[in-house]
């Protein structure tokens, strides 16, 4: 039997390299090992199950959903084939059509030689290292059970009924002919949300909109850097009004304001909580242990109701349903939102954007500068480290004066600056976030303060 790596289980989904640690045969087992994992979730026999597939524009994509499927199929699976579609379109396949659960073949973000697998169950509700993606480990590991066999699998289109739900969160006509540079660094946003803003009558100006899994421009991921200067320089020479980017599976996207300068996912929970808030007054809304005050503070003025959660998708989901949040927002742009089966998209933010920018009137810029002038955010800073657990303890000595919380790392609150310190769950990685509400420079002093513990 092939031998699987275990350090392709993650926290949040299965990732690896293809071929090296995913290949056709891995990808069969890991669907006949979801169906299993399901069918107990459930409490229902694993013939009884619909799920759905689908795959992203990654060259081997095609060969691994095929894998994926036979797996399902052989276990007595009906799977529902969406083929090519952008991450969150699977999520809501599984959500209007009440289905056992889904599974998305992709690497999201990650570089070219990258492969594996998004997980839901019924609802849309996301798998985790603490809930079914070990168990999938495990039954991999130990020996799946002969295949019961009488699976069947179906073709579905769900194109055009994705992008009717998802213009159901704007009014189209409110929405104003602005200029708008956006690079789908050839992942799948081009189709997903592409003929959505054409409808729109935006002065569009697209790029690398065409999904090709060379990504022969740049790598699928707006979140570092160099990924990014393309489209601030393209928003700057255009005069544009908005930039919009999207990660490869499409389920985040990112924003330039029309100074060029790039919106931190913080500070963009907080627009789209105060503008969802006047729907729904009162609401809860969530926010991660990383995050600006700016989105409590703007949810509080906003008579809301804010909650911290934990990082990553599948307890965001989770924790949506358990306190009927009606929005969250991460740091790294993921947006959920209650009416989209409490599922991430990089849909919804984008046309939320547009229609806010339209009904005001006012630039991103102006919309930002309440806050950016404020609150003085270090972003994430990422050190490598070999003796995390012992750097987190002498920061907690350091810093015992301050509120201390563990809900995820180390979380320290003063009155008027805090930070939070986490260690990544796939490298030898401690993440800083840390914020001043005093001056940018007060922010740098004590960044530079609890990077030297960090760094030694």
């Amino acid at each position: 039997m092939r031998e699987v790596s275990p350090d392709i289980f993650k926290a949040y989904d299965i990732r690896g390299l293809y071929e090296q640690d995913i290949d056709g045969d891995v990808a069969e087992l890991i669907g006949r090992a979801f169906a299993h994992v399901l069918a107990d979730l459930s409490g229902r026999k694993v013939t009884s199950l619909t799920v759905a597939l689908g795959r992203d524009m990654r060259l081997t994509a095609p060969e691994l959903a095929a894998r994926y499927r036979d797996g399902l199929v052989s276990e007595g699976v009906t799977v529902m084939n969406a083929g090519q579609v952008g991450t969150e379109m699977l999520y809501w396949l599984v959500g209007s059509r009440d289905l056992d659960g889904g599974l998305m073949c992709t690497a999201s973000h990650n570089p070219k030689a990258y492969t594996g697998a998004k997980l839901v169950r019924k609802g849309a509700l996301a798998l985790s290292g603490d809930s079914g993606i070990q168990d999938i480990r495990r039954l991999v590991e130990t020996g799946i059970p002969d295949s019961l066999g009488g699976g069947r699998a179906e073709t579905v289109k769900i194109y055009d009924e994705f992008q009717q739900a998802a213009l159901q969160f704007i009014d189209p006509k409110a929405v104003k002919p602005l200029k708008v540079v956006v690079d789908g660094g050839n992942g799948m946003a081009g189709p997903m949300v592409g003929p959505l803003l054409e409808q729109l009558g935006l002065d569009l100006i697209t790029s690398y909109w065409r999904p090709d899994g060379n990504f022969p421009d740049h790598e699928p991921n707006p979140l570092l850097p160099e990924n990014r200067e393309f489209i601030i320089r393209r928003v700057i020479d255009e005069r544009a009004d908005l930039g919009i980017a999207w990660d490869g599976d499409a389920d985040r996207c990112f924003f330039i304001d029309d100074t060029g300068r790039f919106v931190d996912g913080d500070f963009l929970t907080a627009l789209l909580a105060e503008s969802l808030l006047a729907r729904a007054p009162g609401a809860t809304v969530l926010y991660d242990v990383r995050a600006s005050r700016a989105v409590r503070d703007v949810v509080r003025t906003h008579h809301g109701s804010a909650l911290m959660n934990r990082v990553g998708h599948a307890f965001f989901k989770t924790r949506m349903r358990e306190t009927a949040a009606i929005f969250g927002g991460e740091v790294s742009g993921h947006y959920y939102f209650q009416d989209f089966y409490c599922a991430d998209s990089g849909t919804i933010p984008a046309l939320l954007v547009l229609e806010l920018l339209s009904k005001t009137g006012k630039r991103m810029s102006e919309l930002l500068e309440p806050l950016q002038s404020r609150y003085f955010i270090s972003g994430e800073i990422n050190s490598t480290v070999s003796n995390a657990d012992s750097i987190m303890n002498a920061i907690e000595r350091r810093y015992s004066d301050g509120r201390i919380q563990k809900l995820d790392g180390l979380s320290v609150d003063y009155r008027d600056w805090h930070f939070n310190v986490r260690a990544s769950n796939t490298e030898p990685l401690l993440r800083l976030n840390l914020e001043s509400l005093v001056s940018e420079a007060d922010m740098e002093r004590r960044r530079d303060e609890v990077l030297g513990l960090i760094r030694g």
